[in-house]
């Protein structure tokens, strides 16, 4: 039995089971919406560090820190995984600046 996106959804029964669903629409879309936002800083960041714009890199480093801290705050990604990417991203423009 092969698991597809399109597979029919089961109806749920209890009015509080079909309360659930409704909230699982809006979490699920307010967590894509902070996934998409968070891959989005990363790369800003990334493409910067690879024009050479250390300037322009730590800015925007700044930003990213604050939305990558958000994100690990509520949950959706573990505390672990944000301060991996940041120590990665400033590793990055250290190395940016010592190259210069």
């Amino acid at each position: 039995m092969a698991t597809s996106s399109k597979a029919k959804k089961k109806t749920v029964r209890l009015a509080s089971g079909r309360k659930r669903a409704r909230q699982d629409v809006k979490l699920n879309a307010a967590n894509t919406a902070l996934r998409s936002k968070f891959r989005t800083v990363i790369k800003n960041v990334q493409k910067a560090v690879l024009t050479g714009d250390k300037a322009k890199a730590a800015e925007l480093f700044q930003t990213a820190q604050t939305v990558i801290d958000s994100v690990a705050d509520k949950g959706i990604f573990h505390k672990n995984k944000a301060a991996r990417h940041k120590s990665r991203l400033s590793a990055k423009i250290k190395a940016l600046a010592a190259a210069a």
